[in-house]
């Protein structure tokens, strides 16, 4: 019997079935499990989610005298239910992308905290239950749905330490960004998002002396490491509600339209257009990533060297559809403009791709920093517009990250 119960109710030894609330709200990056721990319902109490699903056919009911808030047999119930709730909480109304910084910030760093316990989870040998992996691809698709640069932009700023983990986030966050430039269905959008969270399952399975090796592997590491995918579908297999988008992509998201990919050297039409997807974001977010061996590239320079290796590599037509959806200029790349000034784009416009705002805070003539200013280069008039990409190697400025997310 499923009871939805009230978080005072709680007692040691009922099975958690669902939280009634954002998962922002709760301390756990899944549901269902049994609660054997004091701090965990500590951390409930401590939280704002005031209401929780049970399932007492797998733990302990409520104290005789005690009335749940409601009961059902079906687990569709029980799904409509929070639903409903969470459509009243959601606010998906598009916003600025200063507005949305904070909270995709808290997303992110939320996000990242989960995919890292799943992983460890997943070296332990748990199954995986991707339900509370939806909860919060529920969250980050709702950012993007509000402003699709803040969590994308967010997401590539990773240290080598925490590459994995937040690689997972990133290829999400595109993947649904993809989707939506696509304009497929909502339900099909969270799939691939969650496929795109757990692309890289297979990488817990890695040596980590092997997976974070800071030079050039062998090629026996190389052989280990490109085994990733198939141990990844092999862990999903095994878990609760994987759907076959996420197995799918899992296994497939490294192979190459020419056929020169892995692991079964799937050519042209043979890869899904799910997987050839997760090829795109995968990639780009890898090339752009500080990883233990290299810095990462700049947005559109990035860009522009996958364009050169579309013709083998990704689906031309999913690739324009990626370009779209991140702009030509994406948010963080380093531009020149007509009037000689240096400046970081900081957000798209809707009027062109060509065309995104700028914030300017070098002149090439003086030699020296200016006073920063923001210009929208879309603006009706503008006689401004962009030249050229810089390389920020070639420029050393230290404070590129803070200029573009607004913290400088």
């Amino acid at each position: 019997m499923l009871k939805r119960i009230s978080v005072h109710q709680l007692t040691l030894g009922m099975h958690l079935k669902e939280f009634c609330g954002s998962w922002m709200e709760h301390p756990f990056w899944r549901n269902g499990f049994v609660l054997n721990d004091p701090k965990d319902i500590a951390s409930i109490l401590a939280s704002s989610i005031k209401e929780v699903w049970i399932d007492s056919s797998l733990g302990l009911d409520v104290a005789l005298g005690t009335v749940a808030l409601s009961e059902t047999e079906s687990v569709q119930q029980v799904e409509a239910d929070l639903q409903r709730m969470a459509a009243i909480e959601r606010k998906i109304a598009p916003v600025s992308l200063s507005e949305e910084m904070n909270r995709a910030g808290l997303i992110v760093s939320r996000s990242k905290l989960a995919v890292e316990s799943m992983f460890n989870e997943a070296r332990m040998g748990q199954a995986i239950n991707t339900t509370g992996a939806q909860r919060m691809v529920e969250e980050i698709s709702d950012s993007i749905a509000r402003n699709p640069g803040a969590l994308i932009s967010l997401a590539r700023l990773k240290t080598a330490d925490d590459y994995t983990y937040m690689h997972s986030v990133a290829v999400c966050a595109l993947m649904i960004a993809l989707a939506k430039q696509l304009k497929v269905d909502e339900k099909l959008t969270r799939s691939l998002g969650v496929a795109g969270l757990l692309h890289d399952l297979g990488k817990a399975a890695m040596p980590m002396e092997v997976l974070n090796k800071p030079g050039k592997l062998t090629d026996a590491e190389f052989a280990i490491i490109k085994s990733h995918p198939q141990k990844g579908y092999d862990m999903l297999l095994g878990g609760e509600r994987v759907d076959d988008i996420t197995l799918d992509v899992c296994l497939h998201h490294h192979e190459k339209m020419d056929g020169s990919g892995y692991p079964k050297r799937l050519k042209g039409d043979e890869i899904s257009l799910y997987a050839r997807m997760g090829a795109v974001c995968d990639v780009y977010d890898a090339i752009t990533s500080n990883r233990p061996y290299k810095a990462g590239w700049d947005p559109a320079e990035s860009l522009k060297k996958m364009t050169e290796w579309t013709q083998g590599h990704f689906d031309p037509q999913v690739f324009q559809a990626f370009v779209k959806s991140l702009g030509i200029y994406p948010i963080g790349s380093l531009v020149r403009l007509s009037s000689g000034r240096i400046g970081i784009v900081t957000e798209q416009t809707a009027r062109s791709l060509l065309a995104p705002m700028v914030k300017v805070f070098y002149s090439t003539k003086a030699g020296m920093r200016i006073l920063p200013e923001v210009i929208d280069l879309s603006r009706p008039g503008s006689a401004e517009k962009i030249v050229a990409r810089e390389d920020p190697e070639k420029w050393h400025f230290p404070d590129l990250n803070e200029l573009w997310s607004g913290t400088s």
